[in-house]
Formats: C-alpha cells, structure tokens, sequence
C-alpha cells in the first residue's frame, strides 16, 4: 500500500513539471526564431536625417540605499549591451546629494546622465533629469511645483508609475514612464517562476521575461487621454527601474560573494527594454542634445531582448516632422519605417484607426489627432506572441 502510495506521489510530482517542460520548449523556439530575425534585418535608409541612439532610464545604484549595484557593475552592463546612454534616477538620501554624486559624464564610451526619483506630497514619483540637491527636500512640494522648479532649471520631469496616481495629468510634467520593467515583475507568480527557473533558467534567463511581460495598457491608456485632453505635447519613456537587487547570495566576512543567483542584473535589465532617441546626424551625442532630443519627443521604446528596434522612424511625408513634432493638418500621410518586416497598427487618439504589414507602411492622415504607432512581431512564438516591440511617441495633427 506504502508502495502505491509512494508511486502515485511520484506520478504526480513528473506531470506536474510536464507545463514547465513544455515552457522551456517554447522559450527554445522563441530563441530560435529571434536568431532567424536577426538575420533578416534591413539597413536604414541612408537619406535618413537622424542617427538612432539606445539607452536607459531610471536606473539606481548603491547610493540611493534601494540598490546592491556598483558603479562598476552599471558600465560593464552598458558597455555588454553596446548602449549609448544611461540615465540615473537615484532615491534621494537626506545627508548627501545622490544625483552629484552617481555616475555623471561619459564612462568607457558610454554617455551618463545623473537624476533622481522623487514623491510628491500628492503621492506622484518623478523622474528629474537632470537631478537636484535638493532632492531629498522637496516631498512635502505639489506635482506642479516640483516641476515648475525643474524647468527653471532647464530639466526634464518624468511622471512614474502614472497608474499609481493621477494628479500628474494636471500638471505640467514633460512626459510620462509608459512602462516600467519593475512594475511589469509584480505580475510574476513566485511558485511558477521557481519551476520556471528549475527547467530555463540556465539556458534561457533573459527569455523567461517573455512568460510574464504585459503590454502596458492601462499606461497607455492614462498617456493617449493625457495627450488628447491636455492638448500639449507628452513624451513616451520606458523605464527600466534598475536595481540589480533580487536574488540570493552567500558571501564571506570581505563581502566577496561565494555563491549566489541575481535575477535582476543590470545587464540583463538593459537587454530587455531600450529607450532609443533620434538625434540629427552632425550633432553628435551628447548630455545637451540627447535631453533636447528627449524634451521633443523625438524617441521611442523597444524591447529590443526580442529584436533591435534601431532602424525605426515615423514621420510625415512632405515635412520634416518625426514623432514627437507637432504639424497643421494639411491631408498629410504618415510614413512608418522599421528594420523588420512586421505588423504596424496606426493608433490616433488611443484609438486604432489601421494596420500594416511590412517594413514600410503609410497611413493617410486627414483629421486632428494624436497619432502614434505600435509594432508587432506577429513570427515571435508564444510566450511572446501578441505582444508589443515598439512603441512610438506620436506626431501632433493640430
């Protein structure tokens, strides 16, 4: 009887690891097919105006007491991911100035800026770019007056996490965090991802984002009613809310670790999701043209784990406008250029007007409206099926 009992519970114990078997398969054929993809790219246009530059934002260290990461260990991730640039949000601290004090000017090729992550005393997170010394000061301040402040100094300010809080659409914040790689975690199950990690975890890590990433839609939603109703201008950004904190370790009296697993390191954070902002060939990249680039709205967001996003663009035929430009509407046609023949879905007012499939699509324009693009790669297999690889800013018909 012991026996039967004892063979049961095994049988039991093998099917239930069959789903996590038949997951690893899938994170296999995703491998897979983003290999044939990248292998398929076309090269950009070469009338092409804009150099296409990828980065990070909101990123944290050691200094702002959230972080385990070393200014070392955020180099090595920006150099092993070939970014551009990386901008820093430290947590403020009350004794010491976190922004003058992280990573700041241009580290092994990499171009650093330095911010802070703030709160309101209406509960908002912002994003100061740059940052302020008074950051650890002004949470007893509006939304609106933290930002006012930061434009007199010639920054940008970031609404976070604008699920969380809606005072920010009265203000007059430059732009909003429309996704937010820590955020989208919270969806993990933890039991689900311990077996997922037993089966992939050593051969596809970066891939098990795949099992549990959103399309970000109720952001998405707050941004398009934001930019319909305010009738200005809100910049798009991803944030990768950097922390290189989760995970387990064994380490010795010195601090040097001797055994351990970090699920979250910055190299594999900076792989999944990329900021990338075009800046006009000639002016080079640098702290004043990459925040300028950035203020206009002349960026979007890729995640760039299951393809590379450089090659994008949307623009207006006739006009020298690109996304984040504001022109009259003259019957214009919109044009949507990308590196990967894929599903372009054409979105006005948060709404989705048409769709295409290419590497080159145009869409005619011919009422007011914030129109912006979202793509798809419809050959991704599941878990990632379905959903989103980039997403745009918009160009404004006024």
């Amino acid at each position: 009887m012991k026996r039967r009992i004892l063979i049961a519970i095994l049988g039991l114990a093998v099917l239930s690891q069959i789903p996590f078997a038949y997951r690893r398969y899938r994170l296999r054929q995703l491998r897979n097919t983003i290999q044939q993809l990248a292998a398929q790219r076309i090269p950009p246009a070469p009338e092409n105006e804009y150099v296409d530059y990828k980065g990070v934002i909101h990123v944290h260290s050691l200094l702002g007491g959230h972080s385990t990461g070393t200014f070392a260990e955020l180099i090595a991730a920006a150099k092993a991911n070939q970014l551009d640039f990386v901008i820093m949000t430290e947590h403020p601290q009350a004794e010491f100035d976190t922004s003058a004090m992280t990573l700041n000017g241009t580290h092994a090729g990499i171009l650093f800026i330095n911010g802070n992550e703030v709160a309101t005393a209406g509960g908002d997170r912002l994003l100061l770019i740059p940052g302020t010394s008074n950051a650890a000061a002004i949470n007893i301040q509006s939304t609106q007056q933290i930002v006012e402040q930061q434009k007199l100094n010639g920054g940008l300010a970031l609404a976070a996490y604008p699920s969380e809080s809606e005072s920010w659409k009265s203000s007059a914040v430059d732009g909003v965090e429309v996704y937010n790689l820590f955020t989208n975690t919270r969806q993990i199950r933890p039991v689900i991802m311990f077996f997922d990690g037993l089966w992939s975890y050593r051969s596809y890590a970066d891939l098990m984002f795949a099992n549990f990433f959103q399309r970000p839609d109720e952001n998405l939603r707050l941004w398009d009613e934001a930019n319909v109703t305010s009738k200005r201008k809100l910049i798009a950004i991803a944030g990768n809310d950097a922390h290189s904190n989760v995970g387990l370790s064994l380490n010795d009296s010195s601090g040097k670790q001797l055994i351990g697993v970090k699920l979250d390191p910055y190299e594999r954070s900076f792989r999944t999701v990329r900021t990338h902002v075009l800046i006009k060939k000639g002016n080079g990249l640098t702290r004043e043209s990459l925040l300028e680039a950035l203020s206009q709205g002349h960026c979007y967001i890729s995640f760039d784990l299951f393809a590379e996003g450089s090659g994008f663009n949307l623009s207006a035929r006739n006009s020298d406008a690109i996304m984040g430009d504001e022109i009259a509407v003259t019957n214009s046609e919109l044009i949507v250029r990308v590196p990967l023949a894929a599903r372009i879905v054409m979105i006005r007012n948060g709404s989705l007007v048409e769709q295409r499939q290419g590497t080159t699509a145009e869409f005619s324009a011919t009422d007011p409206g914030v129109y912006r693009v979202e793509v798809y790669l419809d050959n991704l297999p599941a878990p990632a099926l379905g959903k989103p690889w980039i997403v745009s800013n918009p160009i404004y018909l006024r």
